[in-house]
């Protein structure tokens, strides 16, 4: 499949601009089908659009998604970007969607994991005018991760990368793309947000969970009736979140770096209790009491193998 599918409804009455995409990696299919089981829900004239804009992205990386893999040739939600010479399938397709969600005020992105979990929200920083990433919208990025179900909220993606980035320095693990620039952690929620937009990425579980298209098909139903786009009243807060901060990112730099056990996202962590123990003898313990996150036992040398999250300051309610 080489076309990108998109779908839209425009209200006569003006409104914000929603984009929600599925299968920005091609292996994680929970957002295709909850999206297509609303798009099913517009054609049939049970949902109908009443003010402002909605774009539905099924399958926002088709030659990932016809292979059955997470890439195609390489990770379309990291350097994410508009490309004036491009070099591989997710080049092309970026150059598709950057112009996409520049022309919508709010991305919803329909993600699941490899490890066992609940789902979970992801939202960027608070506002700020840093240089990492400057942002202006975080109250209306917590109010639309409030409602969309799950209880857990995590942020800190950019400072945890940008942070793996420098402490990758001396280490003989950069000079790559992937290593060593602060650009590689930009993915679809990074860009939306540079443009001016608010975005979150909802994780929705596992791959293969068959309650994870249930997920996905419920947020955007929330995420529409949050923002006004349907008739009905707007979706209550499912009550206080849980919410995590990304704080710290391992690599694994060696094929025999192991786990000290199996892990699962979330796991809890006690300050001092031992994570993974690298190939030269060095234990990797916990900093402080917190929390693993996307704990990878199949990365590669030179990858995100974990990261360490704590518990954040920042209220959602």
């Amino acid at each position: 499949m080489t076309t990108i599918e998109s779908i839209q409804y425009r209200s006569l009455a003006r409104g914000p601009r929603l984009i929600v995409l599925g299968a920005v990696h091609g292996n994680e299919t929970c957002g295709t089908q909850g999206i297509r089981r609303v798009a099913a829900e517009f054609a049939a004239g049970s949902l109908a659009l009443t003010r402002g804009t909605l774009t539905l992205v099924p399958i926002a990386n088709p030659v990932a998604y016809a292979r059955g893999h997470r890439e195609g040739d390489r990770n379309l939600n990291r350097d994410f970007r508009e490309v004036i010479s491009p070099e591989s399938a997710e080049d092309r397709i970026a150059n598709h969607l950057a112009p996409m969600l520049s022309a919508h005020d709010v991305l919803l992105d329909l993600h699941s994991f490899s490890s066992q979990g609940e789902a979970f929200v992801f939202i960027g920083p608070q506002d700020n005018s840093s240089e990492l990433e400057p942002f202006a919208k975080a109250a209306q990025e917590e109010s639309l991760a409030s409602v969309l179900g799950p209880q857990r909220i995590v942020h800190g993606w950019m400072s945890a990368f940008a942070a793996g980035v420098a402490a990758r320095k001396g280490t003989g693990l950069a000079g790559s793309a992937i290593n060593d620039s602060v650009a590689y952690g930009v993915g679809t929620t990074e860009f939306m947000r540079s443009r001016g937009g608010c975005a979150v990425t909802l994780e929705c579980g596992n791959h293969a969970d068959p309650a994870a298209p249930d997920v996905a098909y419920r947020a955007i139903h929330r995420a529409l009736a949050h923002l006004g786009l349907v008739a009905g009243a707007a979706p209550a807060s499912t009550g206080p979140k849980e919410v995590i901060e990304l704080h710290q990112v391992h690599d694994r730099r060696d094929p025999a770096d192991s786990f000290a056990r199996t892990w699962r996202s979330f796991d809890r962590l006690q300050r001092g209790e031992t994570i993974a123990q690298r190939a030269s003898g060095e234990v990797l313990s916990a900093p402080e009491d917190g929390y693993i996150v996307f704990p990878n036992p199949n990365a590669l040398p030179g990858r995100e193998w974990f990261y360490f999250a704590r518990h954040s300051d920042r209220v959602v309610e």
